[in-house]
């Protein structure tokens, strides 16, 4: 989609000042949850702003980039993989997401979150099932969320390179469920999820 397909809104309402928010990570074994917020530019548009997974890492890498130069204001913001065991990866998402939007430069009036819930804020806030592909804003947090997520999983990559972050991004592939039979759970990995608590599980008989 582009900014000239009807169904792919700024959302700039009147009086309204707009931020994006979504997640990257809820999946994953391993690493931190990301989240980011977006407040675009309305006199500085974006071309080819979509949902961050139907591009490929150097569209996302350089959207990114012009994300960071032509946006209002812009944040992201994680939780670690021991706050993800310790709340559960939806609390976690949500807390992310909470620190992502009281992170921006300036402060919004209505956050437009990618999904069905919203995270507790001090402002209005309204979930948009898919919203990653209708609301450029949200595309924008989209792709800001999965870049800083990359990033951080290539440098646990660089920590523990037998695991092979940089392929897998800490997804339960079957490459992963090798290395991690083989080497064991290693600090980063979420120790709440089953495949992980399982093999921990084995390990402690």
């Amino acid at each position: 989609m582009t900014s000239s397909d009807p169904n792919f809104s700024l959302f700039t309402y009147d009086g309204e000042t707009i931020c994006g928010v979504d997640e990257a990570g809820r999946g994953p074994l391993a690493g931190p949850v990301f989240a980011a917020a977006v407040i675009l530019d309305p006199a500085r548009p974006i071309a080819g702003l979509r949902d961050s997974k139907k591009l490929t890492a150097e569209r996302r890498e350089l959207l990114a980039g012009q994300i960071k130069a032509n946006a209002l204001a812009w944040a992201i913001a994680e939780c670690s993989e021991a706050e993800i065991d310790t709340l559960n990866i939806l609390q976690a998402t949500m807390l992310a997401m909470r620190r992502a939007v009281e992170g921006l430069s300036i402060l919004p009036t209505l956050a437009l979150i990618d999904g069905n819930r919203c995270p507790q804020l001090s402002i209005r806030s309204e979930a948009i099932v898919k919203g990653d592909d209708k609301v450029q804003a949200i595309s924008a947090a989209s792709i800001l969320a999965k870049t800083a997520r990359d990033a951080a999983l290539q440098l646990l990559h660089e920590q523990y390179p037998h695991y092979a972050f940089d392929q897998h991004k800490g997804y339960p592939t079957a490459l992963h469920m090798e290395r991690l039979r083989l080497h064991g759970v290693s600090p980063v990995h979420r120790k709440s999820y089953a495949p992980v608590r399982a093999l921990l599980a084995i390990g402690a008989a």
